[in-house]
């Protein structure tokens, strides 16, 4: 069962979880890591952040740049022989150090590598929360075997040449510069009705009704890699509303305080 306290951090609470985040720079592309540290930020605080590669080869020079401006502590490892990933051990035995000094709550596993799987699932062992993030090519097994996977090409901006904003003219020539939208948004993948159909079956309560928080956290459990900004919504909510032709949501005040909490059902249900 997911941590109850990644529960929240999807739409509104603060973040308490204290994450290690743990970077595998021969399967991580370093044009994202902005965007990474950002979405990490929406879980918890990344207490410790580390990156595990040989530096001195050229496909790990991507990372150079940006380990100084991101404090992200590189762990240099070199390659012991040809065709042997001295990389990932060396990662996974950092990880099970810091798994038994029990500081955290969590750790985030950023990768595409299937090797990952069994880490991953000896943390769950644990009862801490684990975070994997990985490109499309990514094994099912290795997502799997996380709380809550996010593909990085939902990270990823694309730069549109087709819509450009102008930012400022000087000396009447308009200066322009491309504007940048998530690849998400602009090739979305096909809305999973049956998947949200059979989940909000299993999820509602007696009257059909879901909290939908509650229903994005049966989401994830049935699929880690789910994630509303594949289908071009920015949030669970919005994906929501933005088929209407299927279900209802419902704005409901919480007793004993000002807050509202958002509630969905399958629009078929409702009774005139």
């Amino acid at each position: 069962m997911i941590n109850p306290k990644l529960v929240a951090k999807i739409e509104s609470e603060e973040p308490k979880l204290r994450l290690a985040v743990l970077i595998d720079a021969d399967n991580a592309p370093a044009a994202i890591i902005k965007e990474l540290l950002e979405e990490i930020a929406r879980f918890g605080e990344a207490t410790v952040k580390r990156i595990y590669g040989d530096f001195t080869s050229p496909t790990s020079s991507q990372w150079k740049k940006v380990l100084n401006k991101y404090a992200i502590k590189p762990v240099q490892q070199f390659a012991y022989t040809t065709g042997k990933n001295a990389t990932d051990s060396t990662l996974i035995i950092d990880a099970m150090d810091l798994l038994y000094t029990r500081r955290f709550d969590g750790f985030c596993l950023v990768s595409s590598d299937s090797d990952f799987t069994g880490l991953a699932l000896r943390i769950r062992e644990e009862g801490l929360t684990v975070l994997g993030f990985g490109e499309q090519k990514t094994p099912e097994a290795f997502r799997n075997a996380c709380h809550k996977f996010i593909l990085t090409e939902v990270l990823r901006p694309i730069i549109s040449q087709d819509n450009v904003i102008e930012v400022k003219q000087e000396k009447n020539n308009a200066v322009t510069t491309p504007s940048t939208t998530p690849a998400s948004e602009q090739n979305p993948k096909k809305f999973p009705r049956e998947f949200f159909l059979q989940a909000l079956e299993k999820s509602c309560d007696d009257t059909g009704w879901a909290n939908l928080a509650s229903f994005g956290s049966y989401l994830s459990q049935l699929k880690p890699d789910f994630d509303s900004r594949l289908y071009g919504s920015k949030k669970l909510s919005d994906l929501v509303k933005a088929n209407t032709d299927i279900f209802q949501l419902e704005e409901r005040s919480v007793n004993g305080s000002g807050s509202k909490v958002l509630y969905v059902r399958v629009k078929q249900l409702q009774k005139s």
